[in-house]
């Protein structure tokens, strides 16, 4: 088995965010991976107007999953799940599908179907120039609070502008119909209020509840290796 994990939106680098968690799976034999993100500016082309989107970002997770047959638990942490859900379907390797804090769309469903009417404080949107972003003086207390002060540090260099485009497309397909689903509410998450969670997590398998901000997997790596591990 291995692990395909898809990071979240307005950052860059997925396998940053993913490596104390990486580093907990290979002491138990998995290996992982955490394809880039093009709409977040992580390939030839920069975020922006007429920059990647949605359907770029599933392409290359999409090509992660099929670069070998080898049975795959595919983990799409909030934006990352609109992402894995659809580069997830027909893929014969994914064998679970994880969401962490994330969004279960339908096919013809968007971002922006579950966004509110004013914009959350901890984002800056830009339509001008084709872009939103994390506020940076906010990311530490809404996005990492419950996470180690060199993390918090190290996670605000990897912010990044992304396509803004991503929040109104919708997906074309939910691999998480035909896969088993697992959904990770994370109950003292100040980004994705856990009740939100929950309703997505409706849609779900199985629900499990981690009392942890919206990065567990930098916060508590032992936990989520063990409930990965354990698919």
């Amino acid at each position: 088995m291995r692990v395909v994990f898809v990071h979240g939106a307005c950052v860059r680098d997925g396998a940053w965010w993913w490596h104390p968690t990486a580093a907990a799976l290979r002491e138990r034999g998995i290996q992982s991976v955490a394809p880039a993100l093009p709409s977040c500016g992580e390939g030839d082309r920069p975020a922006g107007p007429q920059g990647p989107g949605l359907a770029e970002d599933v392409a290359s997770v999409r090509a992660a999953l099929t670069a070998t047959d080898e049975p795959t638990v595919l983990v799409g942490h909030s934006y990352g799940g609109i992402v894995a859900a659809e580069a997830a379907a027909g893929v014969a390797s994914v064998r679970h599908l994880v969401f962490v804090s994330s969004y279960l769309a339908e096919p013809g469903e968007s971002l922006s179907t579950f966004g509110s009417e004013t914009p959350p404080p901890f984002l800056d949107f830009d339509p001008d120039g084709g872009t939103f972003g994390a506020v940076p003086e906010l990311f530490g207390e809404t996005f990492v609070p419950d996470c180690p002060p060199e993390i918090v540090r190290d996670g605000a260099t990897r912010l990044v502008r992304q396509t803004i485009t991503v929040l109104q497309q919708p997906v074309r397909a939910a691999g998480w119909h035909d896969v088993p689903t697992t959904y990770v509410v994370c109950a003292d998450d100040r980004g994705t209020p856990a009740s939100a969670q929950r309703e997505f997590a409706r849609r779900a398998d199985k629900v499990v509840e981690l009392p942890t901000g919206h990065h567990p997997f930098l916060s508590r790596p032992e936990l989520v290796a063990d409930l990965v591990a354990n698919l």
